[in-house]
């Protein structure tokens, strides 16, 4: 019930505190009047992730769906070739699902994006916890006998032969931006071969489904909201992304930071506490996204359509002290 309830979903997302990015004072005008259609493919990868990680991002009011001390996260990497805010790419970091009777859904810890648009209107609009990134796309080439290897169960059952590209493995960087500053997030390595031919064959079978989604909890956007989304994509199962954390940096990079970038004045703003919750939030998406992968599934001919956001209950920017 909890996986069928996990097929694709239009995620809700929060987190308790959330960096300003320059575009913060630009219009999201650009996405017109509701609904929201996006178009393109995505990777949707259900992790195992520790309870205890997962709750660090999930409102007090909400109870997390967990069985053995875990949840089901993840991540949800898309490409969307069209979109209110053009061409776009996205990466969720899925904390967990949380139940709210009689729905469940996921709740995010980020949302990264490669759009300023994108990023305000997710935050301001929707109530999504969204940030700036940068993705930096590599394809490289897997030897002869290591693809057939990796596609040994593939070619069993009468698919493998379509993985015929020898650029068959990407990696995807996504680097935070803030200001003139950036940090790497992770690494995504993709172990999917593009096909060449025929990809009506290998797309998976067609789907339709409406799914509803919470969103807000943030100190942009602090009132509880739910939303619907109604998709339409092909769906199958791959491989899983391999993920890599970045690497660490020098103890006193803090310290290092260049004065007067927007991390070091919202830094020099607060107290200890504070920051240490900030960096803490940082250290668990990436937790969440080394987490164990289950499951992978490749969205391919997605067409998305986003409503808009009803308020559920109010909130006070007060509460939002923690989650």
């Amino acid at each position: 019930m909890l996986l069928n309830s996990l097929v694709f979903l239009e995620f809700s997302y929060s987190i308790p505190y959330l960096k300003p990015v320059e575009a913060e004072e630009k219009s999201s005008s650009g996405y017109g009047k509701p609904p929201w259609i996006f178009k393109g493919r995505a990777l949707y990868q259900l992790h195992l992730v520790k309870a205890e990680t997962a709750r660090a991002f999930i409102p007090k009011e909400f109870r997390l769906v967990e069985a053995f001390g875990y949840t089901l996260g993840g991540f949800f990497l898309a490409s969307y070739e069209d979109s209110p805010a053009g061409v776009f790419d996205e990466l969720v970091v899925i904390a967990g699902i949380v139940w709210n009777p009689p729905t469940s859904c996921a709740w995010a810890a980020r949302v990264l994006v490669n759009s300023d648009e994108a990023c305000v209107h997710g935050r301001k609009a929707v109530g999504l916890p969204s940030q700036v990134a940068r993705f930096s796309k590599r394809i490289t080439a897997i030897p002869r006998q290591q693809r057939s290897k990796t596609n040994g169960f593939l070619n069993m059952i009468g698919i493998g032969n379509t993985f015929n590209s020898p650029k068959d493995c990407m990696d995807v960087q996504v680097t935070e931006i803030e200001g003139h500053t950036a940090a790497d997030a992770c690494s995504v390595n993709l172990n999917t071969a593009v096909p060449l031919l025929k990809p009506e064959k290998w797309m998976g079978p067609a789907i339709k489904m409406s799914l509803p989604s919470f969103s807000g909890h943030t100190v942009y956007n602090p009132n509880l909201l739910k939303y619907s989304c109604q998709i339409e994509c092909r769906v199958r199962a791959v491989k899983p992304a391999r993920v890599s954390s970045p690497s660490p940096g020098p103890k006193n990079e803090k310290e290092n930071e260049k004065e007067g970038s927007p991390r070091h004045q919202i830094f020099s703003s607060m107290d200890s506490t504070a920051v240490e919750t900030i960096e803490n939030g940082e250290n668990l998406c990436v937790s969440v996204m080394l987490s164990k992968p289950v499951l992978a599934l490749e969205f391919n001919c997605l067409n998305m359509q986003v409503e808009a956001p009803i308020v559920v209950s109010h909130c006070s920017k007060n509460t939002l002290g923690g989650s």
